[in-house]
């Protein structure tokens, strides 16, 4: 595996040997929400000693439906989550869908986020890369994971080395998606630090997120501890309060409580695969 590259968030260094989560509601609701989540997360933080970026969507651009909650907007959202970064001092993630978008959320989070669908877009690579902030790539569904290098050199050649890429299976095309084990050596060998997005993982495209039968929960330890094991430098799991309730990817977001539990097994892998790294 290649040298691994040290990408700053905020005080967090990604891909060092200290693992890192990505969390926090699919898309922004309520504030009410957005501060209960971050106020558990920033208890799971300081319990298990494990650095969190907060992430929300402004908008969700890619609802299968018009009829389905897409968000509060580029300005409320942002203001929202400026408002978790004052309060409880995470750093913040959020994703956008247009070149435009890039600048004004750069003003706020640390991360722009580049959907999967939209990861070969040049014009949104280079506007990302321009505003200076860390650049997380989405894997697309439809790209071999080799091939996310390509990508990533967009941004660098508009001048941004700071890079994460995040994995979230693929198959394009079909109601299902799937996690192949080796999508992890090819990003690993990439050199930038590499995230597990796994509640995204188990999403059932075609069926509406409220419906329970949209995610498949129960394959959620199995990909997350094989993620883990091969390697990734972060996981990136969604949560919300009362999932079953949520505007969008109600049935694949954890619910914040079981979040501990969740972890703490990933966490001993991970220190396990660092040990054997060494």
């Amino acid at each position: 595996m290649n040298k691994k590259k040290i990408v700053k968030v905020g005080n967090i260094e990604c891909g060092s040997d200290e693992l890192f989560l990505i969390s926090g509601p699919c898309v922004i609701e309520s504030e009410s929400i957005m501060m209960k989540t971050a106020e558990h997360l920033k208890k799971v933080e300081e319990k298990l000693n494990i650095p969190i970026i907060y992430k929300s969507s402004f908008t969700k651009d890619n609802r299968s439906s018009l009829d389905f909650y897409q968000g509060p907007g580029l300005d409320e959202g942002l203001k929202i989550l400026q408002r978790v970064k004052d309060e409880f001092g995470f750093p913040l993630l959020t994703d956008i869908h247009t070149p435009d978008q890039a600048a004004p959320a750069g003003e706020v989070v640390d991360v722009i986020q580049i959907p999967a669908y939209l990861c070969m877009q040049s014009s949104i690579l280079v506007e990302s890369a321009k505003t200076g902030k860390v650049v997380n790539i989405k894997h697309g569904q439809f790209l071999a994971p080799e091939n996310m290098i390509k990508p990533a050199m967009k941004v660098v050649a508009s001048g941004n080395d700071q890079i994460i890429l995040t994995e979230r299976g693929y198959t394009f095309g079909y109601n299902d998606l799937i996690v192949d084990p080796r999508s992890f050596y090819h990003l690993n060998e990439t050199g930038y630090p590499v995230v597990f997005d796994i509640t995204h993982s188990i999403r059932k495209y075609g069926i509406p997120s409220a419906d329970p039968n949209g995610g498949a929960r129960e394959f959620l330890p199995s990909i997350s501890r094989a993620g883990v094991a091969a390697g990734v430098d972060g996981v990136f799991i969604e949560t919300h309060p009362d999932p079953a309730n949520a505007l969008c990817d109600a049935a694949s977001q954890l619910c914040i409580t079981d979040l501990e539990e969740f972890l703490l097994p990933l966490i001993e892998l991970h220190n396990l695969e660092v040990k054997y790294r060494k």
